[in-house]
């Protein structure tokens, strides 16, 4: 723990205050709790919380206080897989200020990149003010991407679509995948893709993604590799789950094969393999810039019903 002087601006006036910025200790779960039971547009609840908390998906160590005195003046709850080494995402703000954006650019100024910011809302609420206010904070800690994402579900109203008859599914290793990861990742609509590219290298960044898919709760052996008539790999399709349930957890075509509307067949085929193991939900998002992704998700029956914003 350590405490340091900042200058947060409170209603137009620069005033010097005091802050602590620490993590959580088991003494401060009331107070958190107390603070998540206040509405908010972000998820964490104090249910969602506590149950996080005994998974390990939150954590003490994850979750940062600002503190004025024995006031608690602000909150951030960041998300990580149970297993993960550190947290990836933001999960809520809070704050007892009149203008947060400072104290909470602090908040997010303690965890290290790579990090994002997630809120879950609807299209027709995108520029509410408390949405808009968090993001100029996450700008503010330089989290200066904002990327919305469409979210889409099928369920089991509507029918199942066609399988494809033109490729082939199979299992593979995750040697297999990482390399698969690292050839879709040439020339990727996908933000989050290039980003990690532009970070780390293509091939770094296909190890982290197939580790982080390996430590979703979804089915690894489900996970396939599609190749076309000839033998030749076209992409891969891999159904998984998160803590709502069923997703479609990743699908993508090797550069040399696209243009040819695969997109439709691994997603069949996710579809199909995550409907067999039961689910009559399944979700997804895709970045509003991938129109031939959002554009699969419609012609297979997918519907939007959601919207992610993500600062990152």
């Amino acid at each position: 723990m350590r405490r340091e002087e900042r200058r947060v601006q409170l209603n137009g006036f620069c005033l010097e205050v005091s802050l602590l910025f620490r993590t959580m200790v088991e003494s401060d779960l009331d107070r958190v709790l107390t603070c998540l039971s206040e509405p908010s547009v972000d998820t964490t609840t104090r249910e969602r919380f506590v149950d996080f908390l005994r998974d390990g998906s939150y954590r003490h160590e994850w979750t940062w206080l600002a503190l004025e005195g024995d006031t608690l003046a602000g909150l951030a709850v960041w998300w990580g897989f149970p297993d993960g080494e550190r947290p990836l995402a933001l999960d809520r703000l809070w704050a007892a200020v009149p203008d947060p954006v400072p104290l909470w650019a602090e908040l997010i100024r303690k965890v290290p990149p790579p990090a994002e910011y997630h809120i879950f809302t609807q299209p027709e609420r995108r520029h509410d003010p408390a949405i808009t206010i968090r993001l100029a904070a996450a700008a503010e800690a330089g989290l200066t991407t904002v990327t919305e994402r469409p979210r889409y579900e099928w369920t089991s109203a509507s029918p199942l679509p066609a399988r494809s008859e033109r490729l082939t599914f199979t299992p593979a290793d995750d040697e297999a995948f990482v390399d698969i990861f690292e050839q879709i990742s040439v020339g990727s609509l996908d933000v989050a893709t290039r980003e990690g590219v532009a970070r780390v290298g293509a091939r770094a960044h296909a190890v982290e993604d197939v580790a982080g898919y390996r430590s979703m709760p979804g089915p690894r052996e489900r996970w396939r590799l599609a190749h076309d008539k000839t033998g030749a790999l076209v992409g891969c399709a891999l159904p998984s789950a998160n803590a709502g349930g069923p997703v479609v957890g990743y699908l993508g075509v090797v550069p040399a094969q696209r243009g040819h509307g695969y997109s439709d067949d691994l997603l069949a085929e996710i579809t199909h393999l995550l409907a067999e193991d039961g689910a009559a939900t399944i979700r997804a998002d895709t970045d509003s810039t991938n129109t031939p992704m959002a554009a699969a998700f419609e012609r297979l029956g997918y519907h939007q019903f959601a919207l992610r914003v993500v600062a990152s």
